[in-house]
Order: C-alpha cells, then sequence, then structure tokens
C-alpha cells in the first residue's frame, strides 16, 4: 500500500510539471515519501516541500522548479545488491548524465550514488530525472 501512495504522489507531480504549476499538493503522506522528496530537494530538482499535520492525513505541499522530467515509484519490490547499482541505473535512466534512482538501505532511504559510495545493496524505491 505504501508504494501506490508514493507512486500517486509522483504522478502528481509530474502531471503538475507539465502543467507548468509551481505548487503540488500531495495527499495521504507517509514517511517514506517524505524520504524520497528530500532527495529529490537535495539534488536540486524541487525548491522545497512542507509537511502540514503529519499525524493524521496530512498533506504535502511541494514548490516545484521545472526540472522534473519524469519520476516513478516501483509497485513491486526489486532487490538491489551493490554491485548491480549501476547496471540498473543505466537501464532504467535515459542518459548516464542526469536522473537518480531511489533505494531504500539498512542506512535509510538513499539515491544510487550514495549508496554505491557506501557499498549498499537495498530495494529499489524509484527513480526520478
Amino acid at each position: 500500500m505504501g508504494r501506490r501512495i508514493l507512486n500517486e504522489a509522483l504522478r502528481t507531480i509530474v502531471n503538475a510539471e507539465r502543467r507548468n504549476k509551481g505548487v503540488a499538493e500531495l495527499r495521504p503522506i507517509s514517511t517514506v515519501m517524505c524520504s524520497f522528496l528530500n532527495i529529490m530537494k537535495t539534488r536540486g530538482y524541487i525548491k522545497d516541500f512542507q509537511v502540514h499535520d503529519p499525524h493524521r492525513v496530512g498533506k504535502i505541499t511541494v514548490e516545484l522548479l521545472g526540472r522534473v522530467n519524469d519520476c516513478k515509484a516501483l509497485t513491486y519490490r526489486q532487490d538491489l545488491k551493490a554491485k548491480d547499482i549501476e547496471k540498473y541505473k543505466l537501464r532504467m535512466l535515459p542518459t548516464k548524465q542526469w536522473g537518480y534512482v531511489v533505494v531504500t538501505t539498512p542506512n535509510g532511504v538513499l539515491d544510487h550514488e550514495e549508496a554505491a559510495r557506501q557499498n549498499l545493496g537495498g530495494q529499489v524505491l524509484g527513480y526520478f530525472y
């Protein structure tokens, strides 16, 4: 169920970007979604996000920059070893130069560069470019 919520939120972001909106509202929320958005923020794909009322259903307001071309969450669990991260990145992302694969690891939710740097594998949450 959590991956479906993440997938719906990421589709909302892509649809808002395609309509040239400055803000997207995501609901319901999850902690994994907040971690995914935090990676997108640190990599410069979104400007900022705010969590409103996190203890109930809540919502997240995301300020967009216009850089997101596509982002998807995988609805099936796919395990990924540390040595296979580069192959998976080449297969899923359109080019070598931009885009990130988000992986949940024992050290938390990381992008593929940080997971490869720490030599960690895990399950693929999704990707964005």
